[in-house]
């Protein structure tokens, strides 16, 4: 039977062989956290190889995801679908080992991380998911959720600002099952950590609420192993598991920033494995530590134990079961179509004129009590954002129960939990703030729509329209940075009915998560054939027309759709041929087949005009270099809204004047 320190061993030999191969790669995390990774995976991680996706298995999340071998090696060796083929092609295009863990792309890999502190601060949702979970389903005679979040991370996570926001709330939210073992080294990329990095970590955590054990030696599988016990006793409080390491273990380059980020080299490979006492060929694991790390059996035998136990809960409350059973598949009700019907049947004829962001709340105000899954929150702008309806509940720390979360002031954190909430399942999480502050949780956004998370951002008070509160707070950019952002879907709806189907398509989306850019002020309602309010949910289509083929299109989005539809009004009072195209949601449009584009922007019609109170640029992919662009190319101004619009060209007579000029270029 090999030794612990042994099997911990197999994790740095892996590590070295892959990295040297790939000429690339970060041995140093990997090599300080086999022990570490050893202690837990071996003896208190709960999960079942041939089956990833086991609702009921522990999380485990890399928060320091540069340390990606150490997750490859560990899931290699417990058994998942990761031959040593794939971690001889560690870094290789198309292989299931890149070079930062991402999910769908590995098996086993609960979650994308490199960008340091979301991993954690992602697990803080996990986590509230588990216990949300468990607070609705379980009971005295079933316990069918039960299950832990594990994160390893490292000094820089800790720097990072989001960890901050997220484990102050894990603490108010008494995340018992949460347990964060910190890799404390001393070492950064610029060498040992003092001058920037000195504070009492403990004295920190414990101020949040949580249970802070040690600091316990890291490469110390007794203390390890002490410390993971402790940690699951704890019920009440998330705990931190301080442990000291030595970067790089058993190389020449040992507490040292020289083996973060490279390879360590041949003779020095050479010299660590020696150090290990590891004398294999390059790739290769002994069978008797194969058979000691294969985790199999235990985990079939877990699930099946587990599966036993639902199949019983069935048996006697089947209808909880069912809800348990589809809200972990992500599947809406079966009367969603109905539910989505009416929502579009209650809106269609309206007239009213109304911001969108209300709208958008009186939609929430229908769907929240009608979709348990539905979890909404904001970062303290409830009542501005709208995301807060009659039917949502605060969530309570002492109860656990609640489908409404105040995340505080902290768009960054709120952004990582909700994607900790989306990758657990059982959730559809939403959360509101200003469009300005988008970029205060960009990179959380960024990797929502990296790992195609299933959750919806509400962004009001969308542009200049904000007024008096001034250029802070009056988004100019933040569109054309949100459009620019792979498998991620932006709705600007122009009205009611737009905002109607925005929602309808953000629940639907799977794959793509959506941002609603949503309005502050009124907006006038449109009216709309049968044939138009299907062609919404394309992302473009006809709103006004005329008779024959279009002279000049105005395309515009949100707020300014009225302005394009005035204008095209008066051009049609002067006997121009003119066209509204309204496009709330531009990744749909083009989506759609050539000949479904073609109809809405025929390729005839050179005469084209963009209108948008944002960033002009991205409009040209449309318009042409020779149509025109009505947008802010300058930020914001403090004054009431009318003057905002009038200074900066929003008017009638300006954009007429601009129509006017290029349709006499094109005569």
């Amino acid at each position: 039977m090999p030794t612990r320190r042994q099997c911990a061993n197999a994790i740095r030999a892996l590590a070295i062989d892959a990295i040297e191969k790939a000429e690339s790669g970060h041995p140093g995390a990997p090599l300080g956290m086999a022990d570490m990774a050893e202690a837990i995976w071996r003896h208190h991680f709960k999960h079942n190889p041939a089956n990833p996706a086991w609702v009921d298995r522990d999380r485990f999340i890399l928060s320091n995801g540069h340390a990606s071998m150490l997750y490859y090696a560990l899931l290699h060796l417990t058994g998942y679908d990761l031959p040593i083929t794939e971690i001889e092609s560690f870094r290789q295009w198309g292989s299931k080992t890149p070079g930062h863990p991402e999910t769908g792309v590995t098996p086993g890999v609960d979650m994308t991380t490199g960008p340091l502190g979301q991993g954690m601060a992602s697990a803080v949702g996990m986590a509230l998911a588990e216990r949300m979970l468990a607070v609705r389903f379980n009971n005295q005679e079933h316990n069918i959720v039960d299950h832990h979040t594990w994160v390893f991370c490292g000094d820089g996570c800790l720097m990072e600002g989001v960890s901050h926001e997220a484990c102050s709330l894990a603490g108010i939210w008494k995340l018992g099952k949460l347990i964060v073992l910190y890799d404390s080294n001393g070492i950064s990329i610029e060498g040992r950590i003092d001058g920037w990095y000195n504070e009492d970590v403990t004295a920190r955590f414990t101020a949040y609420g949580w249970q802070v054990i040690g600091p316990v030696d890291g490469h110390d599988a007794a203390a390890l192993d002490a410390a993971a016990v402790l940690a699951r006793a704890e019920t009440t409080r998330p705990s931190l598991i301080i442990c000291r390491t030595r970067i790089g273990f058993g190389s020449p380059g040992e507490d040292s920033e020289k083996c973060h980020g490279s390879p360590l080299g041949e003779n020095a490979a050479l010299g660590t494995r020696e150090a290990l006492d590891w004398h294999e060929p390059p790739f290769a694991v002994p069978d008797d530590i194969y058979a000691a790390w294969d985790a199999r059996q235990a985990g079939r035998q877990a699930e099946e134990k587990w599966q036993a136990a639902f199949a019983a809960y069935r048996k006697a409350q089947p209808d909880s079961a069912a809800e348990f059973s589809r809200r972990m598949a992500g599947d809406l009700p079966a009367d969603w179509p109905s539910l989505a019907q009416n929502i579009l049947r209650e809106v269609q004829g309206r007239t009213e004129a109304a911001a969108t962001r209300v709208t958008s709340k009186n939609i929430l105000e229908y769907l929240v009590p009608r979709l348990p899954e539905l979890l909404g929150g904001s970062a303290d702008l409830s009542g501005s954002a709208g995301t807060c309806a009659a039917s949502s509940r605060h969530f309570d720390p002492a109860s656990g129960l609640g489908n409404y979360i105040s995340y505080g002031v902290r768009e960054f954190g709120m952004g990582a939990i909700m994607n900790g909430l989306a990758l657990h399942g059982g959730f559809i999480p939403y959360a509101g703030t200003f469009l300005a502050f988008s970029d205060q949780a960009k990179n959380a956004v960024r990797l929502t729509a990296l790992m195609r998370l299933r959750l919806v951002w509400v962004f009001t008070h969308d542009s200049i329209g904000v007024g008096e509160d001034g250029p802070t707070h009056q988004p100019v950019e933040q569109l054309a940075a949100l459009r620019a952002m792979p498998n991620l879907l932006l709705w600007r709806p122009c009205d009611i009915t737009e905002t109607a189907v925005a929602w309808q398509c953000a629940l639907e989306s799977r794959r793509a998560p959506v941002c609603l850019s949503l309005s502050r002020q009124n907006l006038p309602s449109c009216t709309r054939s049968a044939a138009q309010l299907v062609d919404i949910a394309r992302g473009g289509y006809v709103l006004r027309d005329c008779a024959g083929e279009p002279e000049i299109i105005l395309l515009a989005t949100g707020s300014e759709v009225p302005l394009a539809v005035e204008t095209v009004s008066w051009l049609a009072g002067l006997g121009h041929r003119a066209r509204v195209v309204s496009m709330p949601c531009t990744e749909l449009f083009d989506a759609q087949d050539a000949e479904y584009q073609e109809r809405v922007l025929p390729k005839a019609c050179r005469a084209r005009i963009a209108v948008e109170a944002a960033a002009p640029d991205f409009w040209r992919k449309y318009v042409g270099l020779d149509g025109a662009v009505l947008g802010m190319s300058a930020f914001g101004a403090s004054a009431p809204a009318p003057r905002l619009w009038k200074h900066f060209g929003f008017t009638v007579e300006y954009l007429l004047d601009i129509a006017l000029k290029l349709l006499k270029n094109y005569r």
